[in-house]
């Protein structure tokens, strides 16, 4: 696969790559430099900074315990 470098220094990484790593647009991608090699890296914390807070516990006190009767576990501590 290719990507050209644009006038302002931007490339378009290929559909298919894209896809295979979930790349939505607002993915932060981390650039490392190798010698010659550029290596980008999904940021994977980006995408669970996303979706905290964004989940109701209808019901629960706390996350403990929704996890707890998800597992089919009732018990509390």
């Amino acid at each position: 696969m290719e990507a050209t470098v644009a006038e302002r220094g931007q490339i378009t990484l290929p559909k298919a790559v894209r896809d295979a790593l979930g790349l939505t647009k607002g993915t932060l991608l981390k650039v490392e430099l190798d010698g010659s090699r550029i290596i980008l890296r999904k940021n994977v914390d980006d995408a669970i900074s996303r979706a905290r807070g964004k989940f109701k516990l209808d019901g629960f006190d706390n996350a403990d315990d929704a996890v707890r009767v998800a597992r089919g576990r009732t018990e509390t501590k």
